[in-house]
């Protein structure tokens, strides 16, 4: 398995990937078919980035980090293919994350998540994440606010 930066020809699997997740566990929100419908203009245009993660050239998941007004990059629509899940594949996404975050300066790498995600919310504190307060956010699933400070 491979990590690799986004390019155009990925944007369906991007969008298909995440709305698998959320349709199984939650709802698909405005905010979600926003950023899934342009990840270039949503997402890098705004100086963010996008990981795709390749099993054998196919993409099987994927993270986002969305540029913050703070300096900081928020990590979003990451997910792993359900046959993956337990792999180890959510880590390399995650720890590319924490590189990349660092290779351009950010002050902080922010989430919004939901309770009921306990694998999630393992590897996220594992990786050091903490918990922060309740913030405004644009999803109704979001019910934990976490933070990894650099």
């Amino acid at each position: 398995m491979e990590i690799v930066e986004f390019e155009p020809r990925f944007a369906e699997a991007f969008r298909t990937l995440n709305e698998a997740w959320i349709s199984r566990y939650f709802a698909i929100e405005p905010k979600d078919r926003e950023v899934l419908g342009d990840p270039q203009g949503q997402i890098l245009a705004k100086g963010g980035r996008i990981f795709m993660a390749l099993k054998d050239g196919e993409p099987v998941g994927c993270v986002a980090l969305m540029k913050m007004a703070d300096g900081g990059f928020e990590v979003a629509k990451m997910t792993v293919s359900e046959a993956l899940r337990g792999s180890g594949l959510g880590r390399m996404l995650m720890q590319r994350c924490i590189e990349a975050g660092a290779e351009m300066g950010a002050t902080r790498l922010y989430l919004e998540t939901n309770a009921s995600l306990g694998p999630a919310l393992g590897l996220y504190r594992a990786v050091g994440f903490r918990d922060l307060a309740p913030t405004d956010t644009p999803y109704a699933r979001a019910d934990v606010f976490m933070e990894r400070p650099y």
